[in-house]
């Protein structure tokens, strides 16, 4: 048998094993086979292995993906709830000082909050809303989702009674189950 250069140079780099020879060039390297029944090491993963951990994955976004954004959402939600209840508070204060809820321009007795103090809502509100009231004497605070953010189709609602709306409409996730007359929905219903 003969040995080339190239044979013996795979041979080497290989994981067969090697002897020695006695002919009559002593540096010579003769390379073997391994037995076939040596247990042979596996290197990576198989295709099955790695999809079985891709649908692990997609399965588990799928269900904490959803979860975490109503989670946010919830988060958010309480910017417009606790500065409906400071707004309402401030506007009673103003109509101690004042008996009344407008200014003397007609406009509302307060400013409404905005940018940068809040990020999520848009905030208005309306005077005179309660049907037989005096002018002056009622009024409506809205507070509506941003567009693009986690807010969009939310409208919360607060007036001079303390009766608090809830509308969820448009592209709101939470559906119809989310509109309430009487108080705040602040969760998934």
């Amino acid at each position: 048998m003969k040995i080339t250069e190239t044979s013996f140079l795979y041979c080497a780099l290989s994981h067969n094993a090697c002897s020695k020879t006695t002919t009559a060039n002593p540096d010579l390297t003769i390379c073997r086979k391994a037995s076939l029944n040596a247990p042979s090491v596996q290197n990576g993963f198989t295709l099955i292995e790695v999809m079985i951990v891709v649908a692990i994955i997609a399965i588990l976004s799928a269900i904490a993906i959803p979860n975490y954004q109503d989670y946010v959402r919830r988060g958010q939600i309480t910017e417009a709830t606790s500065t409906l209840s400071d707004f309402r508070v401030r506007m009673e204060q103003f109509y101690q000082d004042n008996r009344s809820y407008a200014t003397p321009a007609g406009a509302c007795g307060l400013v409404n909050p905005a940018a940068p103090t809040v990020q999520y809502f848009a905030y208005a509100c309306v005077l005179n809303t309660t049907a037989g009231a005096p002018a002056g004497q009622s009024y409506t605070i809205t507070a509506t989702g941003v567009a693009g953010r986690l807010t969009a189709g939310f409208t919360y609602t607060l007036n001079e009674l303390n009766t608090r709306t809830t509308a969820c409409g448009g592209v709101c996730p939470w559906g119809a189950g989310a509109n309430s007359a009487n108080t705040w929905v602040t969760k998934h219903p």
